[in-house]
This record gives structure tokens, C-alpha cells and sequence, in this order.
């Protein structure tokens, strides 16, 4: 593996992972390869999140992955737009694919290390510098695996752009075939709440639908002495703040895990002027993929409904965002039996339901998978920045631990005929 990068891999200050207590071995000796190759993976790491890019401009990321798939005598192909990377490994007419994704956020970093981001306002605060280098280790060490003929099947390694981004990119990715011939499909996601070493699974709901809904209301204006005269924008926005969520949470089954949060709110600015336009922001959050087909529909007759007696004016604007990610119960098998294999099944934990959203739900709308979580706390370390901070990082050796887990997900993946 050849690297170009703004940080040597010896500065890297990591104690990588050696073989662990009760692992099974890999084929073709994976503990060993992680010990030649692990600095450099964390140099790749530390030179993405010095250079991140904003969803739809990671074409220099998309560029670095495509180098070390080809000098590892793979043959990658840049998406249409030239800022995501489909690889395929191995041959045969079943693939399992693995994604993960490379944008950054509209964040400043505010860490003080060497690998600070070198882009004012971009961060790599979601971890996806630490998906695109596990996902690149796992190609890699495939790759070697398949030229002493060790690897049986074929496997997919998707680099998606615009994760951070609605619309999402995923329906792009799609269409340029990176499900063709798929039966299956895993990703991970870093987790701070999890010390490095650990990851977290779960069957069924794992992350939340994620919608964005905006209410504007209208009305002639008046004044506050007479508020019969006209209708009061501000009284009536206090309504649908107050009173749709409550309505919404009788009219759809509480297991569903429906979230309606209003996060903005503005009206008027004079004290004894009533409005004559105001608006609210928020988002819409849901477990269930049915009641997330029905959510639009229903939230906008009852903001309607709340607003009538009022008298004012309702225009509801109600955008989709990503589903509920929803992780194959035969699929979430596999990767636990995996992580187990790779770690020890005492590093492998019951996975959280998070109401944040993830855009890998749209591949799971095609094909069977599951998404985990993967630890990057550092243990016995009380500071933990959580995801979607400036502070944001990662313990390194999680890169290592991500890798263990993908390549045995991969081989078990592809050993069973369950999809």
C-alpha cells in the first residue's frame, strides 16, 4: 500500500491491536496484516480529516480511495460525478457490498493535533474519515485474500458521497449500479459512547426516519388591543406547537417512535403589532417504516385541523428525508457472529436506538443488511465529544477493530446462503 500523505505514518501515536483474547484467525493471517499495515491506515485516516470535503465536492477523497484500490491491483470506478468509488473484489454472481461514506459537515474544528482540519468551516465530525479507512482496509486486505485464491465470492465496496446532504446522493449511487447482483449489504458508524474495541448490534429499528417539516400562517395583522378583529398569528402558531405533537402521538401507535420537534419559531417584532406571517421549523423523526409512509399526510391535516378555528392561513411545506433504518434480522446475525469471531463475544453489545438519521435505509429499501455501531471512546477517558462537534475524535486503534470485524463480516457473509 502507497501512501502521499500530509502526516507519516509513524506519527501516528495509536498502539494498534494485536490479536485479541479468544479471536479466531483470519485466512491468510489478518492479524498479521493489520500489525504490517496499521500506521498506514491511520495516516490515510489523518489525511482525510485534514482535507475534508462537503457532500457532493469529494472528488480529492474519492481520488486518494481509487489510488489504493488500484495499487492493490484492484479495479475501482468513480461514479458519474467523479466524487464516489464502487469496487469490486472476487468474482461470482452473488455480492456482498459494504458502503460507507465520505463527506464532511459544515463544522470548524476545534481540536489542537496535527490533523486538524486544513479547510476553514469543514470538519470530519461524523466520522467519515473513519468509515472510508476501514472500508479501504477491508478492501485491501480482501484484495490480498483473493489473489492466494482465499476468498470465496464476491464483494462490493461502495465510497458514497453527500451522507450530510438532502437529498440524499444514495438514489445516484443506486442508479450507477451499486446494487446490481447484491444479496446483502453492512456499514458502520462510529459511536463515542462506546470505548474503542466494542461494537454495538441490534435486529429491526436502529435509526430514525428523518424528515424536515416548515408551517407558514398568515393573517391580516392588527393590533393586541383587538385581537377579535383579526387573527392572532402568534396565539395560533402556540397551537400547532403545542397541540399537533400531542394529537400526533394519539393518532399513531406508540410503538411506532414517532418524534415531531419543533426547532425554530418566528413571528412579528413589535409587542402590540400582531403578525400578519409567521413560521415554524422542525423535524419529524420515526421508527417505522409504515407509519413513516402515512406521517406526511396525517401531520399536514392536523396542522390544518389546529389552525382552522383560528383563522388564519396554513401553507405546510413537508420534505422527505432519509427512512428508518431497519437492519435484517438474518443480516444483523451475521455481522454479530462476525464481531464475535473477530473481537470476542464480550466486545460485542446490544446497539442503542438512535432517532438520529442515516441514509443507508435507502439501500435497505432494495436488499437485506444492517448497520452497527462501531466504538471509538477512548477508554478510561472522561472527555467524549460527541458526534456532530468541532471537538469530535476518534480513538485510532478503532480503525483496526473496524477492520477485524468487516473482513470476518465479509467471509461469513459470504459463506451462508441465507441472502
Amino acid at each position: 500500500m502507497t501512501t502521499t500523505l500530509t502526516e507519516p505514518a509513524e506519527e501516528a501515536q495509536t498502539e494498534w491491536p494485536g490479536p485479541l483474547p479468544g479471536a479466531e484467525p483470519l485466512p491468510g493471517q489478518l492479524d498479521r496484516w493489520l500489525a504490517s499495515h496499521g500506521a498506514e491506515l491511520v495516516a490515510i485516516r489523518r489525511h482525510i480529516h485534514a482535507h475534508p470535503e462537503r457532500s457532493h465536492h469529494e472528488f480529492e477523497t474519492a481520488a486518494l480511495v481509487a489510488r489504493e484500490l488500484a495499487v492493490a491491483g484492484l479495479s475501482p470506478r468513480l461514479l458519474p460525478k467523479g466524487n464516489g468509488v464502487i469496487c469490486d473484489i472476487g468474482e461470482g454472481d452473488r455480492v456482498i457490498a459494504f458502503r460507507a461514506d465520505l463527506d464532511a459537515l459544515p463544522l470548524q474544528d476545534t481540536k489542537d493535533v496535527p490533523y486538524r482540519s486544513t479547510v476553514d468551516g469543514v470538519a470530519h465530525a461524523c466520522g467519515h474519515d473513519v468509515h472510508t479507512t476501514v472500508l479501504l482496509g477491508l478492501g485491501l486486505a480482501l484484495a490480498q485474500l483473493a489473489e492466494r485464491g482465499e476468498l470465496s465470492g464476491r464483494v462490493r465496496l461502495i465510497f458514497q458521497p453527500a451522507e450530510e446532504h438532502i437529498p440524499s446522493s444514495v438514489p445516484e449511487v443506486i442508479e450507477a449500479g451499486a446494487l446490481k447482483d447484491v444479496a446483502g449489504i453492512y456499514a458502520l458508524h462510529c459511536f463515542p459512547q462506546l470505548p474503542a474495541g466494542l461494537v454495538g448490534v441490534r435486529s429491526g429499528p436502529f435509526t430514525a426516519a428523518a424528515d424536515t417539516i416548515e408551517v407558514r400562517l398568515s393573517g391580516p395583522g392588527g393590533h393586541t388591543a383587538r385581537p377579535h378583529l383579526t387573527a392572532d398569528l402568534v396565539s395560533a402558531l402556540g397551537r400547532v406547537i403545542v397541540d399537533v405533537p400531542a394529537l400526533l402521538d394519539r393518532r399513531i401507535d406508540p410503538r411506532a417512535g414517532v418524534s415531531l420537534v419543533w426547532g425554530a419559531v418566528h413571528a412579528g417584532e413589535a409587542f402590540n403589532a400582531i403578525p400578519a406571517g409567521g413560521e415554524l421549523r422542525g423535524t419529524v423523526r420515526i421508527l417505522s417504516r409504515d407509519a413513516w409512509r402515512e406521517a406526511p399526510e396525517l401531520i399536514t391535516k392536523l396542522i390544518h385541523d389546529v389552525v382552522a378555528p383560528t383563522g388564519a392561513r396554513a401553507e405546510v411545506g413537508y420534505v422527505r428525508g432519509v427512512p428508518p433504518v431497519i437492519n435484517d434480522r438474518m443480516a444483523a446475525a451475521v455481522v454479530a457472529g462476525a464481531a464475535g469471531a473477530a473481537l470476542g463475544a464480550e466486545r460485542v453489545v446490544e446497539a442503542e436506538i438512535s432517532m438520529g438519521g442515516e441514509d443507508f435505509a435507502f439501500y435497505l429499501e432494495h436488499v437485506p443488511g444492517a448497520m452497527i455501531r462501531l466504538g471509538t471512546g477512548r477508554p478510561g477517558s472522561a472527555e467524549r465529544h460527541d458526534l456532530h462537534q468541532g471537538g469530535f475524535d476518534v480513538d485510532e486503534s478503532c480503525i483496526g477493530y473496524g477492520v477485524r470485524v468487516m473482513v470476518h463480516t465479509a467471509l461469513a457473509a459470504l459463506a451462508t446462503g441465507a441472502f
